[in-house]
């Protein structure tokens, strides 16, 4: 009988302990399987907003943040979004052809602008909100407010963490060595 060489056998998630000289498995790497997951609601979110409003990641998470924060300059924008220069200038460049963003000169640094959404920018942001909430709640139906609170409280040390490693990784150090 021959062995499926296409399927990867399934170890249970929880199989973690392995030997210094053991292989990595992709699915029992941390940083792997929270990737998958944010790939994933990603994903789902993203199409709701292509379908409904033809915007993509990028464009979503700017128009969030100006409709959380009021107006920013992008690289404000970049910094709390994660997003890099370039993504959130194409966002912006697109959102404003598209009459959702408006910039304004920074008088305190003429080489940026201060950015804010527009009324149907701002319309879309509440019609957004609402579904993004939603979204958030349905995907963690099911599991217990205790579970989620232990959750949270775990996601923002490994947030934590992975800036540091970030920081450590910029100054040369290697995480692990």
């Amino acid at each position: 009988m021959r062995e499926d060489v296409d399927t990867p056998k399934r170890r249970p998630a929880t199989e973690t302990a392995l030997p210094a000289d053991a292989p990595l498995r992709l699915e029992q790497f941390l940083p792997y399987r929270l990737n998958v997951v944010a790939n994933l609601v990603s994903q789902a979110l993203s199409r709701i907003y292509a379908e409904r409003y033809q915007i993509g990641v990028p464009e979503w998470r700017v128009l969030v943040t100006l409709g959380q924060f009021g107006e920013m300059t992008g690289k404000a924008i970049g910094a709390h979004s994660h997003m890099h220069k370039t993504k959130v200038s194409r966002a912006v460049a697109h959102l404003e052809h598209r009459g959702l963003v408006a910039r304004r000169a920074n008088s305190a640094d003429m080489r940026e602008a201060i950015l804010s959404l527009t009324p149907p920018g701002r319309a879309i942001y509440e019609e957004i909100a609402p579904i993004a909430l939603a979204f958030a709640e349905r995907f963690t139906d099911g599991i217990d407010p205790a579970e989620r609170a232990a959750f949270d409280r775990v996601l923002a040390r490994l947030a934590e963490r992975a800036q540091a490693l970030v920081q450590e990784t910029q100054n040369g150090g290697l995480p692990g060595a």
